[in-house]
C-alpha cells in the first residue's frame, strides 16, 4: 500500500523537476543560480533510488522509506527554500514552486508514515524484550524466582532425605 502511494509521489517529483530542467538550463547560467540545478540533480537522483525499487517490485522497509523519503523532504525544503528566494533572480516560475510544495507535503506525509510505522516497530519490539526478560527472571516459577525474598529459585535436595 505504501509502494503504491509512494510510486505516486514519485511520478509527480519526476515530472516537477523535469520541467524546471526544460525551462532552466539558459537561465541556470545565472551567477549563483547553480545551486538549484544541483538540489535538482539531487532530487532526481534520489527519485532514480525510489523508482529503481518500484521497477524491481521490491518493497521497502518502513526504515528504507523513512530514510529515503527523508533525505526527499530534506532535499524538497532546501530546493523551495532557494527556489523562493531567488525567484526573480533566477527567473523560476511560480508554478514550479508551488508544485513543489504539492510534491513535498506528499512526499512529507508517506515519510511521516513509513517513520511511524518503524517507531511503532521497535516500541513492539522493547517491549516483547522486556516481556522475555521479565520472564527470564522469573523462570517460570509463579514465586519470581530469583527476585523473591527467601533469596532466589528454590533448590531441590541432593541425596537422601
Amino acid at each position: 500500500m505504501r509502494l503504491r502511494m509512494a510510486s505516486g509521489v514519485i511520478a509527480t517529483l519526476g515530472i516537477a523537476a523535469a520541467s524546471f530542467f526544460d525551462v532552466a538550463p539558459a537561465n541556470a547560467q545565472a551567477s549563483g543560480c547553480e545551486q538549484m540545478q544541483k538540489l535538482l540533480q539531487e532530487r532526481q537522483s534520489i527519485v532514480a533510488r525510489l523508482n529503481t525499487a518500484t521497477k524491481q517490485k521490491r518493497k521497502l522497509t518502513p526504515a528504507e522509506a523513512c530514510s529515503t523519503l527523508g533525505t526527499l523532504v530534506n532535499n524538497g525544503s532546501a530546493t523551495l527554500k532557494f527556489a523562493s528566494a531567488n525567484m526573480d533572480w533566477c527567473q523560476i516560475p511560480p508554478t514550479f514552486i508551488d508544485g513543489m510544495k504539492a510534491d513535498n507535503e506528499k512526499a512529507a506525509g508517506i515519510r511521516n508514515q513509513a517513520c511511524n510505522a518503524v517507531k511503532q516497530h521497535a516500541a513492539m519490539q522493547r517491549k516483547a524484550q522486556q516481556q522475555a526478560q521479565q520472564q527470564q527472571k522469573g523462570g517460570g516459577n509463579p514465586f519470581g524466582g530469583g527476585d523473591s525474598i527467601t533469596g532466589g529459585a528454590m533448590r531441590i535436595p541432593q541425596g537422601a532425605l
